[in-house]
Order: structure tokens, then C-alpha cells, then sequence
């Protein structure tokens, strides 16, 4: 008897060999559509097929995603409300002040007969590119000359200073930040008014207040300001915060650790001054009246006046006495034989007497016989 199932119920080839066939057909299309892109159209049209089901599929984790991103969203804009909310109370309140403070100014000003200090006119720019050099702490902005940009003009924001205008394109310009190495603010300190310079450090995170004596009141948390003794910056922009003071008994100056106020890194819109100072320029400095007197001392010794004389000898012509100098006596010569000195007098007093007296005649008086 033949115990071999029925046509119908037949399984076909073994699970081994179907196994292996659908293995090298995976390989071959793999290896095909690596080097041939075979299969692009064929995964164009799928994807475009089973992109409804997709989507389908998603529905219910992009309604979860918008529900909880409105319910963020909203507590977001509600704290930010708040925030500006009270920024704006403020504002408005340092706009109220500012303005009293600007009229009170001007009255004095005027009560005082004094000229105004300066005007300052800004030009909004934006941040376009770092520059090239890692070394060195430098922005571009889409501003140049063609739009009125300076070269040397301050960059701040709404926080504080940014940098310094250093070189001018047509249309756009290279700022310097505030933390480059090479950068030098004057500031002061607003608690005191102490006056000193700010600059910039090698790894550009942080500042340095150079010129700062031991002696100096300087605290943590001190907020510097433009001083405006430059010319450079308007006075009164803020700069920088005190974070730590060094003082050591060894060195003659305090070390001073500030951060920027400003965000000197994450700020993108910018406002370039145009700052006018009408400050008279620096008298020239007029040389001392003992630093003259010395000169003329140095001037008038003994080394000089005879490199002076040395000078006239050179200077006068032949046949000529250099003035200061002793007359040198006549040498007689072989065709002119020297004449004695009373020779020389008594030939002097006949050319002096007139010609009656070398030649007299006799005159007739009257009654005087012949």
C-alpha cells in the first residue's frame, strides 16, 4: 500500500531548499540594487502606495504629539506674557525717569550755558558669519560704507556693548567683540566711579580690568560702564560685571575677573553707533620752564660753543675774520719790507692835516709895511 499523501495536501519542495532559494534571491536583488539601482522604481511605487497606510498608522501619535505641544506651548507663552508683561511695566517706568532726567538735563545745560555732550545716531545690522581666523574674536555684518558705517564705530544691543566697527567693506563690515585680546574699553565703575580700561582675554570667555591699585574699593558684582574719555564710546553703556577680585601684597595692581553683560556670542541683530563727540580736542602740551632752562644750559656748555665756533670758522670767507676771533698779525712779505710803527704814525698825522697847513704862506696884516 502506498501510505503518500493525496495531490491536494502535497507540501512541494523541502523547507531547506526554499530556505536557500529565497536566500540567493534576497542577495541577488541586494547586490543589484547596490550597483544598479534596479530597484528605485519598483521602491518609488511601494512608498507611494503605503504612504496612506503610513500616515493611518501615525494618526494617533501625532494627536498625542499636538495635544501635548499646545499644552506646552500655551504654559510657554503665558510664563514669556508675564515676562514681558512686567518688562514692560518696568521700562516704562526707567522711560518715565529718563525722560525727567533728560528734560532736568537739559534745563541745567541750559541754566548753565553748556553745549551739548554729544549725538549719537544707530544703524541696525545683523550678524552674517564668523570669521575664518579661530584665534581671534570677529563677527561680519551685512552693513558697510555704502550705508553709512564707520570704521571704529561702537556695536551694542539692547544688553550692552557687543564690539567695535575695525574694518570697513562696501557692504559689509568686521566687528571685534568685547572679548578678543586685542579689544580695550575705558569704563568705570558705577558704584564708585573708579576709571580704568577693560580688555579682552586670549581664550575670549572672560574680561580683564587692568590698572586697578590694591588700594581700590572693587567688589563682587560691581557693574562697569563706558566712561566716554576715549571719544569712542557714548558714556553710560553697560560692559561688564565684576565676578571675582585678586589682591596680592607682592604686585602693585588688583587682578579683576569681569563677565560681559551683553551676549557677546548669542546676539545676531545688532545696532551700530554713529557717535559725534563735541568735546574740544586735547590741548597741545607746552614744555616746561625748567625743562627749557636745563636745555639752554646744555646748549650754551663749553663742548657746544666750540663745535660753534668751529662752525663760523668754516663758515666765513677767505680774507674774512670769523666773529669772535682775535685779529692775526701782518706778516711782512720779501717785495714789502714792514715799516717801523712811528713811521706809520707820523704818515697818518700828515694825511690828517689839511693842505694849508703843509703848504702855509704868508698873509699881510694891516699897517704892515712891504
Amino acid at each position: 500500500m502506498e501510505y503518500s499523501p493525496p495531490p491536494l495536501f502535497k507540501q512541494g519542495p523541502s523547507a531547506l531548499a526554499r530556505l536557500i532559494f529565497f536566500v540567493v534571491l534576497a542577495v541577488a536583488l541586494l547586490v543589484s540594487d547596490a550597483r544598479f539601482q534596479t530597484l528605485e522604481i519598483v521602491r518609488g511605487v511601494l512608498g507611494a502606495g503605503l504612504y496612506p497606510l503610513q500616515r493611518a498608522a501615525l494618526v494617533p501619535r501625532d494627536i498625542f504629539m499636538g495635544a501635548a505641544d499646545l499644552a506646552v506651548t500655551s504654559a510657554t507663552l503665558r510664563s514669556e506674557n508675564e515676562k514681558l508683561h512686567t518688562k514692560d511695566l518696568q521700562l516704562s517706568q526707567q522711560a518715565n525717569t529718563a525722560a525727567e532726567l533728560a528734560a532736568e538735563n537739559a534745563h541745567l545745560r541750559a541754566l548753565l550755558q553748556l553745549s551739548q555732550r554729544s549725538t549719537t545716531e544707530s544703524l541696525p545690522a545683523e550678524i552674517q558669519y564668523d570669521t575664518r581666523d579661530p584665534f581671534t574674536q570677529k563677527v561680519v555684518i551685512g552693513r558697510g560704507a555704502q550705508q553709512g558705517i564707520q570704521n571704529g564705530s561702537p556695536v551694542v544691543n539692547e544688553d550692552g556693548v557687543i564690539g567695535q566697527v575695525t574694518r570697513v567693506f562696501p557692504l559689509q563690515a568686521e566687528v571685534t567683540l568685547l572679548t578678543d585680546k586685542d579689544q580695550a574699553v575705558p569704563v568705570q565703575i558705577v558704584r564708585t566711579g573708579l576709571r580704568s580700561v577693560i580688555y579682552g582675554t586670549p581664550k575670549g570667555d572672560t574680561l580683564d580690568l587692568r590698572f586697578v591699585p590694591i588700594s581700590a574699593d572693587v567688589q563682587t558684582g560691581d557693574e562697569l560702564v563706558t566712561s566716554g574719555l576715549d571719544g569712542v564710546y557714548p558714556p553710560g553703556l553697560p560692559v561688564a560685571r565684576v565676578v571675582r577680585v585678586d589682591k596680592q601684597a607682592d604686585t602693585a595692581f588688583a587682578r579683576v575677573i569681569c563677565l560681559p553683560i551683553a551676549p557677546v556670542r548669542g546676539a545676531r541683530e545688532l545696532l551700530v553707533l554713529h557717535y559725534v563727540n563735541n568735546v574740544p580736542p586735547r590741548p597741545a602740551d607746552e614744555p616746561d620752564a625748567a625743562t627749557t632752562a636745563k636745555d639752554a644750559k646744555k646748549k650754551g656748555s663749553k663742548p657746544a660753543d666750540s663745535k660753534t665756533a668751529a662752525a663760523d670758522k668754516s663758515a666765513a670767507k677767505p680774507g674774512e675774520k670769523a666773529p669772535g676771533e682775535k685779529p692775526a698779525p701782518a706778516k711782512p712779505t720779501e717785495k714789502t719790507p714792514a715799516k717801523p710803527a712811528a713811521a706809520e704814525k707820523k704818515a697818518a698825522a700828515a694825511e690828517k692835516k689839511p693842505a694849508a697847513q703843509k703848504n702855509p704862506k704868508p698873509q699881510a696884516t694891516p699897517g704892515a709895511n712891504p
